[in-house]
């Protein structure tokens, strides 16, 4: 995918306020579960913002994420010993596809597709990582993705 192609799968997803409904969502919901509740603990003041920058940056928008916010190591920092477990994995993705959709983030399944797909791709870094005892067993993708 071009970088205008990039962009114009941003702007399909409403820019960055259709991106930060669907983060807000989101991070509600898993403060609520039960399952992944334990990883995020009380929750984040800042984990909202952090979470939209990164995923406006992975779907064609600002790279304020990696300008401002620390980049791919902060998102690496954050994961570390985490320790993620499958069913963990699979219930993000679970509920990010659920406030995508309740959030109307796109109407157009093609496009939810491609926000499915990222989630998969970005929850098995994610998981690799968090298992890492060293950096030989990072996840090979180091950077923040240009997606798809």
């Amino acid at each position: 995918m071009t970088d205008t192609a990039a962009s114009a799968l941003y702007e399909r997803l409403g820019g960055e306020a259709g991106i930060r409904r669907t983060v807000e969502a989101f991070y509600a919901s898993v403060l609520r579960d039960p399952l992944l509740q334990p990883l995020f603990g009380e929750g984040a003041p800042h984990h909202v913002d952090h979470l939209t920058a990164f995923l406006a940056e992975v779907f064609g928008g600002a790279t304020r994420y990696t300008d401002e916010l620390g980049g791919f190591a902060a998102i690496l920092a954050a994961h570390r010993g985490l320790a993620v477990t499958d069913e963990q994995r699979q219930r993000f993705v679970e509920l990010f596809d659920a406030a995508a959709k309740e959030q109307g983030l796109s109407d157009d399944a093609a496009v939810l597709g491609e926000v499915h797909d990222y989630m998969v791709f970005g929850t098995e870094v994610a998981q690799v990582n968090s298992h890492a005892d060293n950096d030989g067993d990072l996840h090979p993708c180091q950077e923040v993705p240009r997606w798809p």
